[in-house]
């Protein structure tokens, strides 16, 4: 295991070689979930030495805004399937910033220039950057990104896309607040 002081260029060009990360979430209560998702595509960016950012397009829950909403705490882990054995975590705090926060998510949305929409940019700042052997991790081979995602959150219009969002994503499954409907204002 080695400790990092921050992200240098070593681990930036490391962390740009991976096709996919793992990100890790919990809530504060001991019999909360504790929740661990995939992300693929083009989806993180290194902001500076110790913030990170990554598009959250959306899926089957809203676990991680809900425990970053709550408490902050976040890891992410990328792993080398390929080339030299290695595992990085990125340990910090993290910031949920959902589509409804109009300014702050166009502005942090010209980071992915190939997403029209997601449901939130997760900003991370990075406490505590690791590596360690990954002598573990199989060899696997990348053949491309699966396109089922990003085919669900662009077949529906915006309004239709964000009423969906709001339905689907409103509780964590431990009951946490996840997306919050704004109040419709009176014609």
């Amino acid at each position: 295991m080695h400790v990092h002081e921050r992200i240098d260029d070593k681990v930036r060009a490391f962390i740009a070689e991976q096709k996919m990360f793992f990100v890790a979430t919990a809530p504060l209560s001991g019999d909360g979930s504790v929740n661990m998702s995939p992300k693929g595509y083009d989806s993180l960016v290194v902001l500076d030495d110790h913030t990170v950012a990554y598009i959250d397009l959306g899926g089957s829950g809203v676990e991680t805004v809900a425990h970053v909403r709550e408490n902050g705490r976040i890891t992410l882990m990328f792993c080398a399937f390929d080339g030299k054995p290695n595992i990085l975590r990125l340990y910090g705090k993290g910031e949920a910033v959902t589509f409804d926060n109009e300014v702050r998510f166009n502005e942090l949305l010209k980071l992915f220039p190939t997403f029209d929409r997601a449901r939130a940019i997760i900003v991370v700042s990075v406490t505590r950057v690791q590596d360690s052997c990954g002598w573990g991790v199989p060899f696997y081979e990348f053949k491309s990104e699966r396109d089922q995602l990003r085919r669900y959150v662009d077949h529906r219009s915006y309004d239709e896309w964000a009423e969906h969002r709001y339905d689907r994503n409103a509780l964590s499954i431990d009951g946490l607040p996840g997306l919050i409907k704004p109040p419709t204002e009176p014609k």
